[in-house]
């Protein structure tokens, strides 16, 4: 979005609605923040205050603020589901789940090559092959 944002809709942007204040075509919120979703910004802004916010989106490239903008409403909704650990809480959780599946799936593989060379034994055996 550009930063044009107020100049082609009269809705304030989820940002300045929140603070209640007049959102102007300058709004550093108004492309990352739209009216639609309000609670993505009430989520930031509770968990690193939009003071804060404006500082990181001042800041960093133009060309990255929308990642930044996702990587701070990601990590203030882990912080809100978790607090004490955050992100970081959910990555731990989905590396155990990688581990386990790869366990899983290295069982999984032994499993079907014991039965693969059962198969074969068979097969020998029913050809008149020696069995072992």
């Amino acid at each position: 979005m550009s930063s044009s944002y107020s100049n082609y809709t009269n809705s304030p942007c989820a940002a300045c609605k929140f603070l209640r204040r007049k959102c102007t075509s300058e709004c550093v919120f108004a492309p990352y923040f739209p009216p639609e979703e309000p609670t993505k910004f009430a989520n930031v802004h509770r968990i690193f205050g939009a003071s804060n916010v404006s500082k990181i989106l001042h800041e960093v490239a133009p060309h990255q603020r929308e990642d930044a903008v996702n990587s701070l409403a990601y990590e203030a909704e882990a912080r809100l589901k978790d607090p004490v650990y955050g992100c970081v809480g959910a990555i731990s959780v989905l590396q155990r789940q990688v581990l386990r599946l790869q366990r899983e799936l290295e069982e999984t593989n032994a499993d079907l090559m014991r039965y693969a060379s059962c198969l074969g034994n068979e097969t020998t055996s029913a050809y008149g092959g020696r069995r072992s």
